[in-house]
């Protein structure tokens, strides 16, 4: 099992930055995959940002530029920093792992909301 806990989440206003965190229970180095979705309601859950342990991130063509995929091995913690928030950026945020054995795990999920 791997737990993972999202954090960083809020109300902010149009144009506003917000930094969102997720903590794994296992080394992030050891992870096949790492990112980030969000979902609104009546919609499917997208991507928003990946990182595959082959070195490559990939970004929602929609989103680059404005957000960004940091991460940190040695806290175990991976972070979507996401600049110039726009209303249609609401969403709940949730990371997502796969593992080196194929199985995925799913945060809990932190609410975005951007005011206009």
């Amino acid at each position: 099992q791997v737990q993972l806990v999202e954090s960083g989440g809020g109300l902010v206003q149009t144009g506003g930055s917000l930094r969102l965190s997720c903590a794994a229970s296992v080394s992030t180095s050891t992870l096949n995959v790492i990112g980030w979705h969000r979902q609104t309601p009546g919609k499917q859950r997208e991507l928003v940002a990946s990182f595959s342990r082959g070195g490559s991130t990939n970004y929602a063509d929609s989103l680059k530029g404005r957000f960004t995929f940091l991460r940190d091995d040695a806290k175990n913690t991976v972070y979507l920093q996401m600049n110039s928030l726009k209303p249609e950026d609401t969403a709940v945020y949730y990371c997502r792992v796969i593992t080196n054995y194929g199985r995925i795990f799913w945060g809990q999920g932190t609410q975005v909301t951007v005011s206009s």
